[in-house]
């Protein structure tokens, strides 16, 4: 399907480019979101008599969105997830779930770009497109409580110093049933008992004389 770009689409072209598009993304996106008409005769006259206004609109929505992202640039978002303690999420953070948390701002679902949904904790870098030339970066930290959410904040690693924490609880029990094991025996022999060596077979008696 041949279509006129009204707008910038990233790896499609600029406004006024004709270009070839799969029918399904031209129908069930491009046009009915204005941001394309078929490329047909009349349609080609009609975008070249109204290009002057169409690149005036332009214009403004990308000033616009430029005001609009220097408040929202650099945004840290919170999402409170559990997680099993390898950090793998039960489940995952999806487009919706971040957009819920920017709604305020006038952020919508269709202008998150989020190639996979976020599966495991820590700080993870999003894209917000306000515009088809204004794209800004948020940050979305997902974490098993506040607290965690915190230290994730200030840099630490969360996973990394919950399992160190494991490994020496386990070491720590470990030499305490060692110590115990050791305190169990503790002066149960006397000094001059000497263990026989488990090689040596015991010695035979010598029957007594009738």
């Amino acid at each position: 399907m041949e279509v006129i770009l009204l707008e910038r689409i990233e790896k499609l072209g600029n406004m006024g480019d004709v270009v070839n598009v799969k029918p399904g993304f031209g129908r069930n996106f491009l046009l009915p979101q204005e941001k394309a008409l078929r490329a047909t005769k009349a349609n080609l006259a009609r975008f070249e008599a109204e290009r002057e206004y169409l690149e005036q609109r332009n214009a403004e929505n990308r000033e616009k969105a430029a005001t609009d992202g220097q408040k929202l640039d650099g945004t840290k978002v919170v999402l409170i997830r559990k997680a099993g303690d390898t950090g793998n999420l039960y489940g995952s953070v999806s487009v919706r779930d971040i957009a819920e948390h920017l709604e305020d701002k006038g952020v919508k679902r269709n202008m998150i770009v989020l190639e996979n949904p976020i599966k495991t904790l820590g700080l993870h870098s999003v894209k917000v497109k306000l515009h088809p030339e204004v794209i800004v970066g948020i940050e979305v930290n997902v974490a098993r409580s506040e607290d965690e959410a915190e230290r994730q904040a200030k840099g630490e690693d969360v996973i990394a110093t919950a399992l160190a924490e494991e490994k020496a609880d386990t070491e720590e029990a470990n030499a305490e049933r060692a110590a115990n094991a050791v305190s169990m025996f503790e002066g149960d022999a006397p000094d001059e008992f000497v263990a026989p060596d488990a090689d040596e077979a015991p010695a035979e008696e010598t029957p007594a004389a009738e």
